[in-house]
């Protein structure tokens, strides 16, 4: 029974956007496969790892027929990457073998049961939905995931905070020891809610949102978030648990503060880190008037210093970063300037945009 017909890169185009949750290892075999429906014209395309889940739909079936089948999806994936852009592609269900063909290559892959794939239950009521332009919320994620953590034991930092208050939509991500804050307003009024959601799914979102102005609905239920733009669904649970406070990490009244061009620290901190030992990535920042000194060190007695010409009048401060950090946010930053809003050797740094309250970065310090 024929399922699909249609070019490699239509068919290819489905399959790479439900494939990237598809974990190699998992307890469960058929996790590895993705579930093919065709009802028609309309082919849908289901992944999930119990946790997340993603279905697309395309206009490729075959036939007037309803049916449905699992397969490996890596193994259908490689396939298709690797046959002849040229030639429509047929897909074909018998005695549950799938096979593939195309000119005169055939692929016949062993297939599940659609009826044993374990499909995540959709929420039926949702408590808020927030309607965005995909390249605003791809925005507010990509200018905070960097601080997520990962495989954090306090497992309500392996995530991203997102807060609906008011007019305005906040992304929230801390490891502990940085912390990165974004916010967008909204012609949308939302009492307030918090939510934490999955790094997995965030690291997925910011692949499959596009710089578009097409817009995205957020759908939020008490366990559960739903993300709908343009023909993907994705679901996901949420993370449960209490996300410390950001309000008190974030420094206010700093008296010390400068602003530099981004490029010129970035280019600075980057050559500096190759003097850095592996395990400690630490850069000593000397800030006086009128001069910003970046030095490291490592085990082998090597030394890097650099001397940036700042406009700054404040108190002297001699304070330690973990280099990583610094680079990460620069690296992710599009502007051109940037303030730096320092208390003493012992107090975390605030980095912000200048004349922008929209975006907010605190890096504790780290003895050096």
């Amino acid at each position: 029974m024929q399922l699909v017909k249609t070019t490699r890169d239509t068919l290819l185009r489905p399959l790479q956007i439900v494939s990237g949750i598809v974990e190699r290892r998992h307890t469960m075999p058929i996790l590895a496969n993705i579930l093919i429906r065709k009802d028609g014209e309309n082919v849908s395309f289901l992944s999930t790892d119990t946790e997340v889940q993603i279905t697309t739909h395309a206009a490729i079936g075959s036939g007037a027929d309803v049916i449905g089948t699992t397969v490996a999806a890596r193994k259908l994936l490689d396939i298709l990457r690797a046959l002849p852009e040229s030639g429509d592609v047929t897909m074909t269900l018998l005695n549950k073998r799938l096979t593939v063909q195309t000119g005169k290559s055939r692929f016949a892959l062993q297939t599940l049961a659609a009826e044993e794939f374990p499909t995540v239950n959709v929420a039926d009521t949702f408590s808020a939905t927030v309607t965005l332009p995909q390249k605003t919320l791809k925005h507010l994620f990509q200018m905070v995931h960097f601080s997520m953590a990962q495989q954090d034991i306090r497992y309500y930092l392996n995530g991203l905070l997102l807060v609906l208050d008011g007019r305005n939509v906040i992304a929230v991500a801390t490891d502990g020891h940085r912390l990165a804050f974004c916010q967008v307003e909204t012609e949308q009024e939302f009492t307030r809610q918090e939510v934490i959601i999955p790094r997995k799914t965030i690291i997925e979102l910011q692949r499959l949102l596009e710089e578009s102005d097409e817009t995205v609905q957020l759908d939020i239920a008490a366990s559960q978030v739903k993300l709908t733009f343009a023909d993907i669904e994705l679901v996901s649970k949420l993370v449960e648990g209490k996300f410390p406070d950001y309000t008190r990490v974030i420094p206010k009244g700093y008296k010390n503060d400068f602003t530099i061009g981004r490029d010129e620290l970035l280019r600075s901190l980057q050559r500096a880190a190759i003097m850095t030992s592996d395990k400690f990535k630490g850069v000593r920042c000397i800030i006086t008037p009128g001069s910003m000194k970046i030095s490291s060190t490592n085990a082998d007695q090597e030394e890097a210093v650099e001397e940036l010409e700042i406009d700054y009048g404040g108190d002297s401060v001699d304070i330690g970063f973990n280099v990583t950090y610094l680079l990460d946010v620069l690296n992710n930053l599009k502007c051109d300037q940037i303030n730096i809003a320092l208390g003493d050797s012992n107090s975390s740094a605030l980095i912000s945009i200048p004349d922008n309250a929209d975006f907010k970065y605190v890096v504790m310090p780290m003895r050096i």
